[in-house]
């Protein structure tokens, strides 16, 4: 699972489509769990999160 912002989710889902080859799921991260959870090409709060 990559957890991703805004800026980067387009960059999360190359990346797990070539670890994976396979179809990503992307969903958005629930509210209450965004504030601690940041992005994992930044600092930036995480939004998204692709996994499968």
């Amino acid at each position: 699972m990559i957890y991703c912002c805004q800026e980067h989710v387009e960059l999360a889902l190359d990346v797990f489509v070539d670890e994976h080859e396979t179809y990503p799921v992307l969903d958005k991260i629930p509210e209450e769990k965004q504030l601690s959870t940041s992005c994992e090409y930044c600092r930036n709060m995480a939004i998204y999160v692709v996994g499968n």
